[in-house]
C-alpha cells in the first residue's frame, strides 16, 4: 500500500480497508489502491457538516404555459426549435443508468420489451421518439446517454446489435455515471468483495458531472451543442428534443425549461414545479402539505397543478456555472449489501448505511428561471416504473396503444 493512501486512510479512520489487503492477488491490490485514490474523500465533510439543504424557502405557485397558449404560437415556437436543431445546438441526453429490477428484469432498463404482440424495447421507443425529430428537422440530434458501472458494456452492446433502431451511430455517446462509496452508520466505508468497496450512482443530479468528468462537455462544445435536453429511460411516450419546447424556452429567454403535467389529483405523488424565495424549484409530494395541494386561485384552479416527468431543457453554459458552484449533496439511509470483516456477505432487510446522491431538482432550483411547459398527459406521460398496478408495465402499454404504437 502506497504511504499516501495508507495516510488517508488513516486521516479519515478508515484503516479496515486493509483487513483483506496482504492476502489478495496483486490486481486486487492495485484495484484496492486505484479505488482510495479516486475516492471524493470530501463527501466526508456532508455527514458532519450536513450539506443537504435543510429546509425549503419561501415557497410560491408557479403557473405554466399551459397548452391552450402553447397551441396558439405552436407554429412561432416550432419554427425557433427546429431552427435551433438544425444548426447543431440542441443535444438529447438520455439518464439510462438504472436496472429493470422493479418489472421483475434482470437487465439494463432501456432494455426492457415492452410490446406483447412483437418486440417493442424502451430503447427503440425512445429513439423512434428522437428520429421523428431528426425526420422534421432534417438534422441528426447529438444523442448522449449515460449508462452507469452496472449495465455500460451491455446497454453499449445491446444497442450495436440492433443497430442503434436506425439511429446515426456516429451522433451517439455513452459514458458511465459517477458512482459514490456507501458507508454505515459509524461513517466507516463498506465493502462489497474484498478488493472493492460499495459504490452506487450518484444520484440524477449527477449526469452533468459525470458528463464533463467523460469528457463529453468537449465533445458537445465541438459539436456547437448550447442546449441539453435531459429526460429519464422511463417514459415511453415524451417527446425528445421537441422544437415546439425548445423554441418556447427560446423565445421566451429562459435558461432552463421544464415538461409538466396536470396532476391527476391534488395529492398525486409527483413533484411540483414551484417558485422558492423567486426561483424556480420542485417542491415533493412529501413537502406539500394538506392546505398547499388542495389550494385554489380565484378562477378555481389548483394553485400547485403541475407535476414534473423528468424531461428538461437546461443551457449549456448555465449548467457549468452550476458545476462550479458545486451543488447539495444529501446524504440519505439505504438498505446496503456488504460484507463483513470475516468476509461474510450480507443483505440487510432495514437501512444500515449512508448513500450520497445530488437530485436534478438542485439544479432546477439553481437556475435563474425555468419555463414550466405544460403537455397532455395522455400523449407524453407514460412511465414504466412498477410490474404492475400504477405507472406500470401495462398502463405504459394502454397509452402506447392509445397513441397508435403497435405493440
Amino acid at each position: 500500500m502506497k504511504n499516501e493512501n495508507r495516510a488517508l486512510l488513516e486521516k479519515y479512520g478508515q484503516t479496515h480497508l486493509l483487513q483483506f489487503y496482504d492476502k489478495l492477488e496483486e490486481d486486487g491490490k492495485d484495484a484496492l489502491e486505484k479505488q482510495i485514490e479516486e475516492l471524493d474523500w470530501g463527501l466526508f465533510s456532508c455527514l458532519n457538516n450536513d450539506n443537504t439543504p435543510s429546509g425549503k424557502g419561501k415557497i410560491e405557485p408557479l403557473g405554466a404555459l399551459c397548452v391552450d397558449e402553447i397551441e396558439k404560437r405552436k407554429e412561432e415556437y416550432t419554427a425557433a426549435g427546429l431552427e435551433a436543431i438544425r444548426t447543431g445546438k440542441v443535444a438529447a441526453l438520455l439518464l439510462a443508468g438504472g436496472q429493470g429490477t422493479r418489472l421483475g428484469y434482470a437487465g439494463p432498463k432501456g432494455t426492457f420489451n415492452i410490446g406483447v404482440n412483437r418486440k417493442l424495447y424502451i430503447f427503440e421507443q425512445l429513439i423512434r421518439n428522437t428520429l421523428d425529430v431528426v425526420e422534421q428537422a432534417g438534422a441528426w440530434v447529438p444523442f448522449f446517454i449515460m449508462t452507469s458501472e452496472k449495465n455500460h458494456e451491455e446497454t453499449m452492446a445491446f444497442l450495436k446489435e440492433h443497430n442503434y433502431f436506425g439511429y446515426n451511430s456516429e451522433y451517439i455517446f455513452f459514458f458511465k455515471q459517477s458512482m459514490a462509496p456507501s458507508l454505515d452508520y459509524d461513517k466507516r466505508l463498506l465493502m462489497e468483495t474484498k478488493d472493492r468497496l460499495v459504490f452506487s450512482p450518484n444520484g440524477n443530479g449527477g449526469w452533468f458531472s459525470s458528463f464533463m468528468k467523460a469528457g463529453m462537455l468537449k465533445k458537445a462544445k465541438e459539436l456547437g451543442v448550447e442546449w441539453l435536453n435531459a429526460f429519464a429511460v422511463d417514459n415511453v411516450l415524451q417527446r425528445i428534443a421537441d422544437p415546439c419546447f425548445v423554441g418556447a424556452v427560446l423565445k421566451h429567454g429562459c435558461v432552463s425549461g421544464a415538461k409538466v403535467v396536470r396532476k391527476a389529483d391534488p395529492e398525486e405523488r409527483v413533484g411540483v414545479l414551484c417558485l422558492e424565495d423567486g426561483k424556480p424549484s420542485i417542491i415533493e409530494y412529501y413537502e406539500m402539505t394538506k392546505e398547499m395541494s388542495y389550494a385554489k386561485d380565484k378562477n378555481g384552479e389548483y394553485l400547485y397543478n403541475f407535476g414534473v416527468i423528468l424531461n428538461y431543457l437546461f443551457r449549456m453554459d448555465k449548467l457549468e456555472q452550476i458545476a462550479e458552484q458545486k451543488m447539495p449533496v444529501h446524504v440519505v439511509e439505504k438498505k446496503i449489501s456488504y460484507i463483513d470483516p470475516d468476509g461474510t456477505a450480507h443483505m440487510p432487510a432495514e437501512p444500515n448505511g449512508y448513500k450520497f446522491e445530488t437530485l436534478i431538482l438542485d439544479m432546477v432550483h439553481m437556475m435563474d428561471n425555468c419555463l414550466s411547459y405544460e403537455v397532455v398527459r395522455e400523449s407524453e406521460f407514460a412511465p414504466v416504473k412498477n410490474k404492475e398496478g400504477v405507472d406500470s408495465i401495462d398502463t405504459a402499454r394502454e397509452l402506447l396503444k392509445a397513441n397508435g404504437v403497435r405493440l
